[in-house]
């Protein structure tokens, strides 16, 4: 079966996290809206007045199937391509870390934007700096120190184990998502989470996964996405 990905074509986003796993699961996908007439195909299934619509990209059709929501996709994805454990408690866990990981992007996107999406980052440059301080005092070291002791715990190569799953793809995505936007303050903070970055580059050495950063497939992060490279932010 060929999926077919629905996100916007000019920035990783919460997509990237479903590509991740569509190319370390070596799956046959299009990445829709980056090929030609793509967008309007994906605005007309948003803008559908039948059925379900999805509300928002990332969503993915696997043939008769419309899934949205990046979490709810990798669970599906991961239970097909042996990213998730085979146990009903194994993936419902799994997922459960998906979510918490969800909740962490949010609050990424939350220090550039803390007021509102609709306003421009220059319209909330100094909530910004507020969002960012508390964001890198309180809740960088609660996410990260959280996922850094779930990999203490697990005593190997991976968040589960020897395996690696959805969750780590999505983990490696976030150190270099935080490397690119914050890379003043990572530098100083990985000597904190030195078993995340160990995950890290054992992420970026997996054959699928280096094959894909090296490809045109990857999109560049860039300053309309999430993890977005502000000066003033990062000191």
């Amino acid at each position: 079966m060929r999926y077919e990905l629905y996100y916007w074509p000019m920035i990783q986003g919460r997509g990237e996290y479903v590509r991740l796993a569509l190319e370390e699961a070596k799956a046959d996908y299009v990445d829709v809206a980056r090929g030609k007439a793509g967008m309007g195909a994906m605005i007309k299934m948003l803008d559908a007045n039948k059925g379900l619509p999805p509300f928002a990209p990332p969503f993915l059709k696997a043939g008769t199937l419309v899934i949205g929501q990046t979490a709810n996709i990798l669970f599906y994805l991961g239970a097909r391509h042996g990213l998730a454990p085979k146990t009903e408690a194994g993936r419902l866990k799994l997922n459960d870390l998906q979510l918490t990981i969800a909740d962490f992007v949010m609050e990424v996107h939350d220090t550039h934007h803390p007021i509102g999406t609709s306003l421009y980052y220059e319209d909330q440059k100094g909530p910004a700096k507020l969002r960012t301080a508390e964001f890198w005092k309180e809740r960088v070291p609660k996410f990260l120190g959280y996922f850094e002791r779930l990999l203490q715990a697990s005593g190997s190569a991976y968040i589960t184990g020897r395996k690696v799953t959805y969750v780590d793809l999505s983990l490696f995505q976030i150190v270099e998502g935080l490397r690119y936007a914050f890379p003043k303050r990572m530098k100083t903070f990985e000597r904190d989470i030195p078993m995340l970055i160990d995950l890290r580059d054992r992420v970026a050495e997996r054959p699928n996964i280096k094959a894909y950063l090296a490809s045109d497939r990857r999109i560049p992060f860039n300053e309309e996405g999430i993890f977005r490279r502000y000066k003033a932010l990062d000191k």
